[in-house]
């Protein structure tokens, strides 16, 4: 059985800003914000969630199933997963419409503003998890708002286990939307500022999320590492050592993959937490999301030097 990856397949626009956002803004103007800064590097890279969770999933072993729309500049981009042995049978082409992108620029600090244009993604809400073979999990990954909603019905319907991360969208559902999505994952993972947007639309505790329906919620920290729950443990895990910083781009989506191959091999929380830190790393070094590579005894290596455990993979 594969694992359906939803989201996006898009391509990223990266740009360097060598000054710092905290210095251009005034606090006491933000009801009326015009900035621009003067970029010094820009990339264009493959990318979107969907492609990037799919292809750490991919390095670390598990079979990966992207469920999306792409555009009709998606040949590059058809042509990687070829070359690593990642279908595309579940991969619609939207011939009159190019694939999704996303621009974002990047401060000394690794702080981040970017834009997300959505192209073939609209597409995304056609599609189906009702495949020829069942899912033995789903990602359901920041998406066009109905597809998510599509996914979640499908998921709850079909007795489908899913990962939950609305990302972005959060704003865009309602209270009960979100209420009926999280209360049917198996694992709900946002970033601490996504976490908390979702307790304060759903005018609830932290601790309430964490007795919604979830087995796990995870909250990426960043930098700082992350923190996984349970309804009864909290698990602080600490990042891993970075050799260098290039680009912390698509660090979330690696973590996800990263946490994804452990859960999914039946390792505990810790374990999986430690493995997507271990997987963040990799794609930090490097500048884009996909564009780093290790093997699986580079991996279990870099693991055991970062946190004295052994894993097999």
């Amino acid at each position: 059985m594969k694992e359906f990856i939803t989201g996006s397949v898009a391509y990223d626009y990266v740009m360097n800003f060598s000054g710092r956002f905290a210095d251009r803004i005034m606090p006491d103007k933000l009801h009326q914000i015009s900035l621009s800064f003067l970029a010094d590097k820009l990339t264009k890279n493959l990318g979107g969630c969907a492609g990037n969770i799919a292809y750490t999933l991919k390095l670390l072993g598990v079979e990966p199933h992207i469920i999306a729309a792409a555009g009709n500049d998606f040949l590059d981009y058809q042509q990687f997963l070829s070359k690593h042995e990642i279908s595309s049978d579940g991969i619609r082409i939207v011939y009159d419409e190019p694939s999704s992108s996303y621009h974002v620029v990047t401060d000394r600090d690794d702080n981040q503003i970017g834009a997300f244009y959505l192209g073939a993604s609209k597409y995304n809400k056609e599609l189906s998890l009702q495949q020829s073979e069942k899912p033995h999990f789903v990602v359901i990954g920041p998406n066009d708002p109905d597809a998510v909603k599509k996914y979640v019905r499908e998921c709850r319907e079909f007795g489908y286990r899913y990962l939950y991360d609305p990302a972005f969208q959060i704003d865009n559902f309602t209270p009960e939307e979100l209420r009926f999505a999280i209360e049917g994952a198996e694992i709900l993972i946002g970033n601490d500022y996504e976490i908390a947007l979702i307790e304060q639309k759903l005018g609830i505790s932290h601790e309430e999320v964490l007795v919604m329906g979830p087995k796990v919620v995870i909250t990426t920290l960043g930098s700082k590492g992350s923190i996984i729950e349970s309804r009864n443990d909290a698990i602080a895990i600490k990042p891993a050592k970075v050799k260098n910083t290039s680009d912390p781009t698509g660090a979330g989506d690696a973590y996800r993959g990263g946490f994804l191959a452990g859960y999914l091999k039946g390792y505990d929380l810790s374990t999986c937490g430690q493995m997507g830190s271990v997987a963040a790393v990799y794609t930090v070094e490097k500048y884009g999301t996909v564009t780093h590579h290790f093997t699986k005894e580079e991996f279990v290596k870099r693991y055991k030097e970062n946190y004295n455990q052994s894993i097999k993979l």
